[in-house]
């Protein structure tokens, strides 16, 4: 991807230092912010693809600034928090982020994980030029536009992420086909399954609260007990 420009909110010079310094060294552009308040203004003035969010930071934490900035931007969130505590993980994740990093880190692990995001929506904008699928699927209320990456039900604009956009668009276009969390995984995220089952069952809450009836009874992407997930939706045109 050209031009890639990535946000870095953390209050701390030496992360902050290192990420830019390895970032723009893959040939990203980086702005780095210090607080929440910076990192609102910096989504406002300017357009990313990848932001980088610490949640303990002063103003305004990361866990706020993502539930701000998720319908502003369809951009891959990373969470980096200071606590290895499964309540962040699963709170950021549920509000929308799209992956977490645990400090101490691997400055090298973080910026391999970005590549893999950003390689994963590169190899989604590529698809536009050579797209076997059809352009527009359709099935009972629910319309997705694959080339403009848009998707409605009952003629109402849904807002999903990149990564819940991935999912459903795995989803539909295997009709009936039961996938492992693992496999969900490798195809969605573009790495391999380390046994975070948070990470997939999160985005599958969250993508069910937008386009089923009834998110707690849902119909068309179901439980496989044991062994994982399928689409059920039918009626595709």
């Amino acid at each position: 991807m050209e031009d890639v420009r990535i946000l870095v909110a953390d209050d701390e010079k030496e992360i902050k230092f290192l990420l830019k310094k390895y970032l723009e060294r893959e040939g990203y552009k980086v702005d780095c912010v210090n607080n929440g308040k910076e990192a609102l203004s910096a989504v406002r003035n300017h357009s990313y693809e990848l932001i980088i969010l610490d949640i303990m930071m002063p103003e305004i934490d990361g866990i706020e600034v993502c539930r701000m900035i998720r319908n502003q931007t369809t951009a891959p969130i990373f969470m980096v928090t200071a606590k290895d505590d499964e309540i962040d993980k699963v709170l950021g994740l549920s509000i929308g982020a799209d992956d977490y990093i645990t400090k101490p880190f691997s400055v090298k692990e973080l910026v391999a994980r970005v590549k893999a995001h950003l390689r994963k929506i590169c190899l989604l904008n590529d698809s536009k030029q050579d797209m076997k699928e059809k352009d527009l699927i359709e099935f009972q209320n629910i319309q997705i536009d694959v080339k403009k990456f848009l998707v409605r039900k009952n003629n109402v604009y849904i807002n999903l992420t990149a990564k819940e956009f991935e999912l459903l668009k795995l989803f539909v276009n295997h009709p009936g086909q039961v996938f492992t969390k693992s496999q969900i995984f490798k195809q969605v995220w573009g790495d391999e399954y380390l046994s975070d089952d948070n990470t997939v069952m999160v985005h599958i809450r969250r993508l069910r609260k937008k386009i089923e009836d009834k998110p707690d009874n849902p119909k068309l992407i179901q439980t496989i007990w044991g062994i994982g997930y399928k689409f059920t939706g039918d009626g595709f045109i």
